[in-house]
This record gives structure tokens, sequence and C-alpha cells, in this order.
């Protein structure tokens, strides 16, 4: 747990002050950013799968 005015050691969320606006802003927005492209990246990889699995038969 961190206290005030102490430094951000690590980007894991149990490790940061969710206390502080600016962090809370900017972790928040880097956490939905970071899912969207894995999620979006999940898809295409599946979607490529499939279809060059479909392309074989």
């Amino acid at each position: 747990m961190m206290i005030h005015g102490e430094t951000v050691h690590s980007p894991l969320p149990q490790d940061l002050p969710w206390w502080m606006p600016d962090h809370f802003v900017f972790f928040g927005v880097l956490y939905i950013v970071l899912a969207v492209i894995g999620i979006g990246l999940t898809y295409t990889i599946v979607k490529s799968w499939c279809d060059a699995k479909k392309a074989q038969h």
C-alpha cells in the first residue's frame, strides 16, 4: 500500500495509488487501451486461423 507523496514503483494495479485522480485517469485509460488492443489482436489471430483452416478444405 502506498502512502501520500510516495512514487509509483510498479504499473501493476495493486501497486497504484488509485486515490490520486491523475493516476486514476492515466492508468485507467492505459489499461482500457491495452485491453482494446489485446482484444483486437486476439480477434485478428483467431479470424486468420479460422480463414486459413477454411482455405485448406
